[in-house]
C-alpha cells in the first residue's frame, strides 16, 4: 500500500480564500455597512432646521430655496406636461398654470419651510409660508392649482372650497396628478 504524501499547513490556514482575500472582503462589507447607515440617517430623518429663502418654482408643489429642493408637503399639483379639459371640453396646459400661478404667489417674496420629512427622492417635504405667515400649499388647494394628497388629506376643506366654487383645474376635468404620472413615468422625480 502506499503512502499519501502529507503537506504541511500553516497554524490557523483554513481551505478557501486567502488571508488578503478576507481582509477585502471584510473591508468592503464595512464599507457597504457604513453606507447603508449614512443613506438611512440622510434619507429617513427628519431635517431640522427650517429653510428661509427666495424660491426657484420648478413646478406647482416644487421649490429650490438655496440649492435645497422642496416638496409641498400635503398636496398634488398637475405635472408641467400634464393636460386638463376645461368646461368647454378643450385641452389647457393646467401643469403649467399651476406651476405659473405658484410663481406668481411667492414671487421674489422671502419664504420659510418648515421640514416634515424626506421623501424617496431625497426632497425635503415641508409647508411654506409666505412673510405674512399664510400657507402657500394650502393656498395652492384651495385656490383649485393643486389637490389635498397625502395620509388624512391634509387641505380637505381647501379642496372642497375649490371644488364647489370650480376654481382652477375644477372648472373642467383632469386626471388626479398622481395617476398622470403612473401613466406617464419619467424616472426620477
Amino acid at each position: 500500500m502506499m503512502q499519501r504524501p502529507t503537506t504541511r499547513r500553516r497554524p490557523g490556514w483554513q481551505p478557501g480564500y486567502s488571508r488578503d482575500t478576507r481582509r477585502w472582503i471584510v473591508m468592503v462589507i464595512v464599507l457597504i455597512g457604513s453606507l447603508v447607515i449614512y443613506a438611512v440617517e440622510r434619507w429617513m430623518r427628519t431635517p431640522d432646521a427650517p429653510v428661509v429663502g427666495s424660491a426657484l418654482v420648478v413646478d406647482g408643489d416644487t421649490l429650490v430655496i438655496d440649492h435645497i429642493r422642496i416638496r409641498l408637503v400635503g398636496i398634488d399639483a398637475p405635472e408641467l406636461d400634464q393636460n386638463c379639459t376645461d368646461a368647454w371640453g378643450r385641452d389647457w396646459p393646467c401643469g403649467r398654470q399651476a406651476s405659473a400661478q405658484l410663481r406668481s404667489h411667492v414671487r421674489s417674496s422671502t419664504l420659510t419651510c418648515r421640514p416634515q420629512s424626506l421623501d424617496q427622492f431625497g426632497r425635503t417635504l415641508a409647508i411654506c409660508t409666505l412673510p405674512d405667515g399664510s400657507d402657500i400649499n394650502a393656498w395652492m388647494v384651495a385656490q383649485g392649482w393643486a389637490v389635498s394628497y397625502g395620509r388624512g388629506a391634509p387641505y380637505g376643506a381647501e379642496q372642497a372650497e375649490a371644488k364647489s366654487a370650480r376654481r382652477g383645474i375644477w372648472a373642467g376635468s383632469f386626471m388626479p396628478p398622481y395617476e398622470w404620472r403612473r401613466q406617464h413615468p419619467r424616472g426620477g422625480d
